[in-house]
């Protein structure tokens, strides 16, 4: 063995017997791409939200907190946020417990429900305009069976958002959903059906317990995506009123206002509402189920 080489094996033990293996290493990209793309921006953003233009380091959460128009894009985007996240997992729950099965047609029809994901929020709200717009086809139809007068306002408004982030977040629920289904044992069920028990108390019985870890993890996924809306609320909802979210405060304070410590801080009180949100959830999910969430085996 070379001299050179003797150096480079001596380190290579020592790190073995640390029980550092060369396999390791293989994480370094994704620990820089962590570092680069998600640390560094969230320490920066920390700490540049306690350096306010005026006043003290908290001078611009006590401003947020203290004006009622600001304050109110909390409560605006945990309206729109939690019964999409919540009807996108009730939703997905018997649609993807009936594709666990087999039958002709199947990938057909997964493809189908997935295929919002592609379509991007712009694309989404464009389509929303055109179906349930004033003058879409949706209106159309109830004006010319004269079942109203007037066209139901369904876009520019709560309800447009809400449409768009069930369209939007519906297919990663599914997905989400399908995949801890999946997990579960199959010959569970099949044993409670040999001792009588009917679809539905296997599903209460049985599935549900073992799904609602996986719910939980869905929800708090789904909720991140549906809280974390700006598109939609800006093309087919009121963004001046009743669908003004905090990321469009946080938007218009750094690039309408030029305001960074001030959106800085608007997004780490955004961030910290969702913690408070999915902690809420996590700690429910323990309170009510503490076994395994079976599995394949």
């Amino acid at each position: 063995m070379s001299g050179a080489g003797r150096p480079l094996t001596h380190w290579r033990h020592r790190l073995a017997e640390r029980g550092v293996d060369r396999q390791l290493w293989l994480l370094v990209p994704a620990l820089v791409f962590v570092i680069a793309l998600f640390l560094y921006p969230f320490f920066y953003g920390l700490t540049l939200s306690f350096q306010p233009t005026k006043g003290g380091p908290f001078s611009d959460y006590a401003r947020f907190f203290s004006d009622s128009y600001e304050r109110g894009t909390i409560w605006i985007t945990l309206r729109i946020a939690l019964p999409a996240a919540l009807l996108n997992v009730l939703a997905a729950v018997p649609i993807a417990y009936r594709m666990r099965g087999r039958f002709r047609g199947k990938r057909l029809v997964t493809t189908l429900l997935v295929v919002p994901i592609t379509l991007g929020t712009v694309l989404t709200a464009q389509g929303l305009l055109n179906f349930l717009g004033p003058t879409g086809w949706f209106n159309r139809i109830l004006l010319a069976s004269n079942l109203v007068d007037e066209p139901v306002r369904l876009t520019h408004n709560y309800w447009g958002v809400f449409f768009s982030l069930v369209i939007t977040g519906f297919p990663f629920a599914f997905l989400l959903v399908l995949s801890y289904l999946s997990g579960i044992d199959p010959t569970l069920e099949r044993a409670a059906a040999t001792l009588g028990a009917d679809w539905r108390r296997r599903f209460t019985r049985i599935t549900l317990p073992l799904l609602m870890p996986g719910l939980a993890t869905t929800f708090c996924l789904t909720f991140v995506l549906a809280f974390s809306v700006f598109p939609s609320a800006v093309l087919v909802g009121n963004p001046a009123g009743e669908t003004r979210v905090i990321s469009l405060a946080a938007y218009q304070a750094a690039y309408e206002q030029y305001d960074y410590p001030y959106a800085s801080a608007i997004a780490m009180i955004m961030g910290f509402v969702e913690l408070v949100i999915i902690a809420v959830v996590l700690a429910a999910r323990s309170r009510f189920y503490t076994g395994s969430t079976g599995g394949k085996g």
